[in-house]
């Protein structure tokens, strides 16, 4: 993201970046190798959510919402990729710039807040399930987190929405889409670090703590009752979501954060690893089906039942009902 309020403004790193063909190529790759993966893998997961698993307890219902957020970003990359290897020439007006580039960061944040919930459901099933029994309506706040997850970050995305993205750069005769930002997207410095805060302490930060707080007592709990496939399998999920928040969100996020303040206030620049590191955030999309998989034991057995696995761990079969329902959803 650049600061760039006019055209005379684009630095020399700016304009070699969009001149790299090595870079471009293998941003293309990335997002082909994700798109495809992430098509399958969520194309059948939203299958076996939807028809295949039930009750839709609060667990399945914010999984469905995870990956009906993956396969938004499934079905845009390829408008992403046509424009990289275009070399960043964007052909499509600025309306589908606006909305791909706000399908793009909707999936993140929704996918980060989604885990968050998830987590909470883990927590409150396994270290809470006083309160967790005692809540008769716990579809029905998760059908309303699910809205309120989407309605937040839809506000906060807002600028993105209102803002012409496309930015004409005649000397090289090409229209980019969202990697030249205007400074006059919001009115004041002020409103652009109020920007950046809520993105990245709000839809990132906190929710990471929350989550991972979720998670480390859940593990403790497991480890203190001695549940030994319980516990694993917990473990198992807390990696998961750990790795999806290291290796896809935090970097894009930091780099955010440290690029805008450079940018705004001292006119340098990391927008090459900023860049790189948006790309790599989309490969959440395709290890979100593994958190369905840790999450859900219904997910489980009806994805054994298409490769022909039919076995069942010990665990599972020995399972009561409640107990699984308190656990995976």
């Amino acid at each position: 993201m650049r600061g760039n309020s006019s055209r005379t403004q684009l630095d020399n790193a700016t304009l070699s970046l969009f001149q790299n063909v090595n870079t471009s190529s293998v941003i293309s790759v990335i997002y082909m190798v994700v798109t495809v993966i992430n098509l399958v893998g969520n194309g059948l997961s939203i299958w076996l959510l939807l028809f295949r698993t039930s009750p839709k307890t609060p667990s399945i219902i914010f999984m469905i919402n995870l990956t009906l957020t993956d396969l938004a970003l499934g079905s845009a990359l390829p408008f992403q990729i046509s424009y990289q290897l275009q070399g960043y020439n964007w052909t499509l007006g600025s309306k589908m710039c606006s909305f791909l580039t706000l399908v793009f960061y909707t999936n993140m944040y929704c996918s980060i807040l989604t885990m968050m919930a998830i987590g909470i459901d883990r927590y409150l099933g396994i270290v809470k399930p006083m309160i967790f029994r005692k809540n008769k309506r716990r579809k029905s706040i998760a059908v309303f987190s699910c809205l309120l997850m989407w309605g937040l970050v839809l506000g906060v995305l807002y600028p993105l929405m209102t803002t012409d993205l496309t930015f004409d750069i005649p000397e090289l005769g090409i229209t980019t889409c969202f990697d030249v930002l205007k400074k006059s997207m919001l009115p004041t410095v002020g409103a652009w670090a109020a920007f950046l805060f809520t993105m990245v302490f709000v839809l990132f930060l906190l929710p990471f703590c929350v989550t991972m707080f979720c998670y480390v007592s859940v593990i403790y709990k497991l480890s203190s009752d001695c549940k030994t496939v319980q516990k694993d399998r917990a473990i198992r999920l807390a990696i998961v979501v750990l790795l999806v928040f290291v290796l896809c969100f935090a970097p894009n996020n930091i780099l955010l954060l440290t690029h805008s303040i450079l940018r705004l206030f001292y006119n340098k620049s990391l927008y090459m690893a900023y860049k790189l590191s948006l790309c790599f955030s989309c490969l959440n999309s395709c290890l979100d089906p593994f958190i369905y998989y840790f999450a859900s034991k219904d997910f489980r057995q009806k994805l054994r039942q298409i490769l022909n696995l039919h076995s069942l761990s010990s665990a599972d079969s020995i399972r009561t009902e409640n107990k699984e329902t308190l656990y995976s959803g």
